[in-house]
């Protein structure tokens, strides 16, 4: 079974978001004064006396608002609610109990889940403030005062959380799976093709750039393995970033480089339409310096009038525009039709292996005996480049070292020779390699 889930919700600019990253133990959702900064669904772990739940940050519900971003606010908490095990209603101390408050406890009253109502912003140690007593009004049973910002009351709020959850949920094991970063500019598709992946309304999708700032999870299970797809920010460059001094796309642009940290592959999309762009490769060379495993994805492709030979001229040039990461597999795909998704989980894969790949010693020195003969080291001034041996040093990127006689001998154009001899004989796709010169005698750092 999978671990009990605990959803917090409430009206904008509340604390929710400061609450969460409390309660997880890391800032991982985004923290402003500007109300509707969350908009998608953002989970996390929270461990408490032994116990694990996966705790879901919502973006602020406003009911009766016509506004495109905030009614799909209000679907994504909409979701967070139906799929709960414990609702934790966020409130303010300071303001009080509003209408909004009202009309939110009323549809979490509707929902039939375990409601617990938890009063932010109680700061002060000590007796509770006369305005603590009026959240009695909500009718959801007796309030609990937190502060989000010091950690007053957390515990308490744990205990609560605890004694709510279901008694059978037991924690799953955890088994292998593959972390996916979505990167690439605004409005490439990234939250649709994660919608598409996942089949359901995972991630808030508009024409609007800048629509996603935090980095969402989304698990998906199928025959090729368990993913965890974490959508992304658009990647704008940054002087425009600079020039709109706003704090909120820094923060997204934070979160988009932690994605790619932690992620094992990086799906860099690209829009069928506008073609590559110089900010294309800035994306693309982030998750290569990252050494990360890469796949190319061409995005609304469905949008493309096309012939039999569209797709292989484009392929061409986008291998001239990438010639730097000349290693990576390119999709053609359709975020919005779901064309070729089957294909992209195979390339994930495979690339994700292929950048977590162990050869023996053994071998790697067979391949590069037969390497050697085949083509001889350089030489310069008389003297020839001598390689004695070559050990894998770890994965996530394949790192060799190479222990030489001369390490200047030691060229890059032939570094790229042993380079492609190890890919064609081991299926490297998708995954830079490193090399590191050792001449004999050195002392590793």
């Amino acid at each position: 079974m999978s671990k009990p889930i605990v959803a917090i919700v409430g009206r904008p600019n509340v604390g929710k978001s400061t609450l969460f990253n409390k309660l997880i133990g890391q800032r991982l959702s985004i923290v402003d004064d500007r109300p509707g900064v969350t908009r998608d669904r953002i989970y996390g772990q929270c461990e408490w006396l032994d116990q694990t739940f996966s705790l879901v940050d919502t973006g602020g519900i406003e009911p009766a608002c016509k506004d495109v971003i905030l009614s799909q606010m209000r679907e994504q908490a909409q979701l967070a609610i139906d799929a709960a095990d414990v609702i934790v209603m966020v409130t303010d101390l300071r303001t009080g109990v509003v209408a909004t408050d009202a009309d939110v406890a009323s549809m979490l009253k509707k929902s039939g889940r375990p409601v617990l109502l938890c009063v932010n912003k109680c700061d002060h140690v000590g007796d509770l403030p006369a305005e603590f007593y009026e959240f009695y009004n909500l009718g959801l049973g007796d309030p609990i005062a937190v502060s989000s910002v010091h950690g007053h009351g957390t515990g308490d709020l744990l205990d609560a959380i605890l004694e709510k959850l279901p008694e059978d949920s037991e924690e799953e094991e955890e088994s292998e799976f593959i972390k996916v970063a979505v990167i690439g500019k605004p409005n490439v598709g990234k939250s649709s093709l994660v919608n598409q992946i996942s089949g359901q309304q995972r991630c808030i999708v508009s024409d609007i750039a800048g629509t996603t700032r935090d980095a969402i999870d989304t698990t998906v299970k199928n025959k090729h393995g368990t993913f965890t797809f974490i959508d992304t920010a658009g990647l704008r460059r940054q002087s425009k970033v600079n020039k709109m001094a706003d704090d909120i796309e820094r923060y997204s642009i934070i979160r988009s480089q932690m994605a790619v940290e932690r992620a094992d592959v990086c799906v860099i999309m690209i829009d069928a339409l506008e073609g590559f762009t110089e900010q294309d490769s800035k994306v693309a060379g982030m998750a290569h310096e990252a050494g990360k495993g890469c796949v190319i994805v061409v995005n609304k492709w469905d949008a493309i009038e096309k012939d039999d030979k569209t797709m292989q001229e484009y392929k061409k040039k986008l291998e001239e525009d990438f010639s730097f990461m000349s290693y990576c597999p390119i999709l053609f795909i359709s975020a919005k039709t779901g064309q070729r998704i089957d294909r992209l989980f195979e390339t994930i894969k495979q690339v994700a292996n292929a950048n977590a790949m162990r050869i023996t010693t053994g071998t790697l020195n067979d391949i590069l005996a037969q390497a050697v003969a085949r083509v001889q080291p350089p030489t310069d001034k008389g003297k020839r480049l001598k390689i004695y041996y070559m050990t894998q040093a770890s994965t996530k990127p394949p790192t060799f070292i190479c222990f030489v006689n001369t390490a200047e001998l030691f060229h890059f154009s032939y570094q790229r020779y042993l380079e492609n001899r190890i890919r064609d004989t081991f299926g490297l796709e998708g995954t830079p390699i490193r090399f590191i010169v050792r001449e004999r005698g050195d002392k590793e750092k």
